[in-house]
């Protein structure tokens, strides 16, 4: 019995070393190919980027919703004097402002049904600012859903979209 010991616990610490350092480095790997394949679809860096309606022809993303209208924005706040400024423009139903860090995390949420959403994206190691969000990484993803469960709502959440920014700004110091 006493044989088996030594071998079961080298088994047992490289599982629990293997499984630690997945759940490390796969989000920021899986948001590393996300972010190349977003780039690669022309999802423009720092300006919100509408996609087409989601039909059962053209899905390609796992659990999205054709009853959404999506817009998304990636942006790179490795300048430590940037921030973004993002406004959601109003819409009657259901919308969201989501944010999504490098490592997939949700970090953020901000909802604003009937009304325009405004905000300020700062980066990690921000001074906090009143109505502000810190990003807890330098890039990330930022998505607007709007509620459009038929084409003529879709072209009416997509024309409301025109007026959403996800504008980079440098502070001079």
């Amino acid at each position: 019995m006493k044989r088996w010991f030594a071998p079961l616990a080298v088994l047992l610490a490289s599982a629990v070393g293997m499984h630690a350092l997945t759940l490390h480095f796969a989000p920021r790997l899986i948001m590393g190919r996300a972010m190349a394949v977003l780039e690669q679809r022309g999802i423009a860096l720092h300006a919100f980027t509408a996609t087409p309606r989601v039909t059962p022809q053209a899905q390609q993303v796992v659990r999205s919703s054709p009853d959404l209208y999506y817009a998304l924005c990636r942006y790179d706040l490795s300048d430590p004097a940037a921030h973004l400024d993002l406004r959601m423009a109003a819409w009657p139903a259901y919308q969201s402002l989501s944010f999504f860090d490098a490592r997939t995390d949700n970090f953020a949420t901000l909802r604003g049904t009937g009304q325009p959403v405004t905000t300020r994206l700062l980066p990690p190691g921000s001074t906090p600012e009143p109505g502000a969000i810190i990003s807890p990484t330098p890039s990330g993803i930022i998505l607007i859903r709007r509620l459009a469960p038929d084409a003529a709502r879709h072209a009416a959440a997509a024309a409301a979209g025109k007026a959403d920014a996800c504008q980079l700004t440098l502070i001079s110091r």
